[in-house]
């Protein structure tokens, strides 16, 4: 039997881990469903999440929310997810969409695949989010205007695209779909190596020079201040992809050192200029 259309304002929705892309999109979507689960591991959080009626009900055991939800997506990183996704199956015995949130695709998508046929998964990746995490920091207006990729399996009911557009749409979002391998490489270009950059170079910068920073250095190491813990994961699971993007920027990087070194000043301009009409392309700017 066909199943009936998803309708996001009927729809009871849970989020699995309400950081700072949780908790953003419980804010977003508050008032536009029939109801919002939050569970965290955390229950400072979940605390927090009910006193400022971020969510409905709140819980750290997810058996005890799941059974309720026609949607669960899984706010985590990226080894949670991995993690999450195994464990489903006992948490609930009932049929749901489930999307995820994570910043690499192809592990979690394979993950997916494997869940019962009960479950209609989708893999989604929201390109916004802060260096500063947790629920404290969570924004209403996070995912406003931006990019929300989305990663549809073969097993991908075109209800569970429409639910996963509607929340993008409730979000104010921008969705797109990619195929998750790739997502990974993209993204190991445009997010992952950019904090691999910023880490290099906030631990390339003597100490001493800290009276001296402004703001060239602060917006070119932001993304050093995010936390190893969510971005472990995103490089352990886009190991190769990143490799090549790492090795792409050291052949750059070779280039001009070497026209420095030789005083190739000509060669130099060429690739300034050739960098900033690239940046320009890229932003718009």
């Amino acid at each position: 039997m066909p199943q009936p259309d998803f309708n996001l304002a009927e729809s009871k929705i849970a989020i699995i881990g309400l950081g700072l892309m949780g908790g953003s999109l419980a804010l977003g979507l508050r008032g536009k469903c029939a109801a919002l689960y939050g569970i965290d591991p955390h229950l400072p959080t979940l605390e927090l999440a009910l006193s400022q009626h971020i969510v409905d009900y709140a819980d750290s055991d997810p058996a005890k929310l799941l059974p309720e939800v026609d949607l669960v997506i899984l706010s985590a990183p990226v080894p949670a997810i991995l993690t999450l996704l195994e464990q489903l199956p006992t948490f609930t015995p009932n049929s749901c969409i489930v999307m995820d949130m994570g910043s690499t695709k192809r592990l979690v998508v394979e993950a997916m695949s494997k869940l019962p046929e009960r479950f209609d998964p989708i893999g989604g990746h929201p390109i916004c989010g802060k260096e500063k995490l947790s629920l404290a920091n969570a924004e209403r207006t996070l995912y406003y205007a931006a990019p929300f990729l989305l990663t549809p399996l073969e097993r991908t009911s075109s209800r569970a695209i429409s639910a996963a557009n509607q929340i993008i749409e409730a979000l104010g979002a921008k969705g797109k779909t990619l195929d998750a391998v790739e997502h990974d490489r993209i993204l190991a270009s445009t997010s992952h190596l950019p904090f691999l950059i910023s880490s290099a170079l906030a631990l390339t910068t003597p100490a001493d020079v800290t009276p001296f920073v402004g703001p060239g250095f602060k917006s070119t190491s932001r993304l050093a201040g995010t936390s190893s813990s969510m971005m472990l994961g995103v490089l352990q699971s886009n190991r190769e992809n990143v490799l090549n993007a790492l090795h792409g920027m050291q052949s750059q990087l070779a280039e001009i050192e070497a026209a420095l070194s030789s005083e190739d000043f000509a060669k130099l301009e060429s690739l300034l200029n050739d960098a900033q009409a690239k940046y320009q392309s890229f932003t718009g700017n």
